[in-house]
């Protein structure tokens, strides 16, 4: 323990004699803004979780190496090149399996900050995505037909997508309920929107572990909570038994959404705004 300390202390004067204070202090600013932004990024997604835990395996081996005593009583100098070698590969290792696990996001980052949209036009066309939404929304719920709508925000769908059926058509309420309308080959799945527009129908989503719902939620509420934990899409939930309007967002559920406020709730979480004011009453998860 007593070398534990000595390292601890000796690291510690080393950077504060060492380094310059500010340049430390600028560092450590950016490197906290990246990781905020990439944590913002992630959040309510699954992948946080495996960042997460790169994160806290890295850190525990970079603090572990650094610590690790360099002489021993009597003048002993210890060596911890592989050690430090190996971490360093680890590293790299780190680095490709993000990039790979992370692809479809990534890329549609870098689609996003590409195209003007995402610096004009954003509110006009959350405003259009929302006044469709409502008003195929209001046809469903007073007619109790049963429908499940994920609006597609920064984190990509693709997988969704691709595993249902592509549409690829403009955004209509005709549309929509023509989809959801029993007997439909395609009512019982969920649909998924994407830059304004019906990118596919027939989509499954995943559904959230039993514990972290409540057992009298159907499938299609426990499907829109599941992708809400995965990704930061606007998920929307027609009951088929009540008509009861549902939203989940970043890994919540919301019940009983009034109509008199969907529209306003809809665009501050696609337009970037902040958080609607008024929250229903909200389904507990994990």
């Amino acid at each position: 323990m007593n070398e534990l300390l000595r390292a601890v202390t000796v690291y510690v004067h080393r950077v504060l004699t060492s380094y310059n204070l500010i340049v430390v202090a600028v560092e450590l600013a950016l490197i906290g803004f990246v990781v905020w932004w990439v944590t913002r990024f992630l959040r309510g997604t699954r992948g946080a979780r495996l960042v997460k835990g790169f994160a806290l395996v890295l850190t525990s081996v970079y603090v572990v190496i650094r610590l690790l005593p360099r002489t021993l009583p009597g003048e002993v100098s210890l060596s911890w090149e592989r050690a430090e070698f190996l971490y360093g590969r680890f590293l790299l290792f780190s680095f490709v399996a993000v990039v790979v696990a992370f692809q479809p996001e990534l890329r549609r980052a870098l689609i996003h900050l590409g195209q003007a949209s995402v610096f004009k036009g954003r509110r006009r066309q959350a405003e259009a995505t929302a006044d469709t939404l409502v008003a195929s929304i209001g046809y469903l719920s007073r007619n109790k037909i049963g429908a499940i709508i994920a609006v597609e925000r920064l984190v990509g769908l693709g997988a969704l997508t691709e595993a249902g059926v592509p549409v690829d058509s403009e955004l209509t309420p005709e549309v929509l309920n023509t989809i959801f309308y029993p007997g439909s080959a395609l009512h019982d799945m969920g649909v998924v929107i994407s830059n304004g527009r019906l990118a596919a129908a027939g989509c499954q989503f995943p559904l959230a572990e039993s514990g972290e719902a409540d057992s009298s939620l159907g499938s299609r509420h426990r499907a829109a909570l599941g992708l809400a934990q995965e990704s930061d899409a606007v998920v929307l939930v027609v009951s088929e038994e009540t008509g009861r309007v549902s939203l989940a967002h970043e890994g919540q559920l919301y019940l009983g959404v009034e109509m008199t406020d969907l529209r306003e709730v809809i665009l501050d979480l696609l337009a970037g705004g902040a958080k609607h004011r008024k929250r229903p009453q909200k389904e507990s998860t994990a």
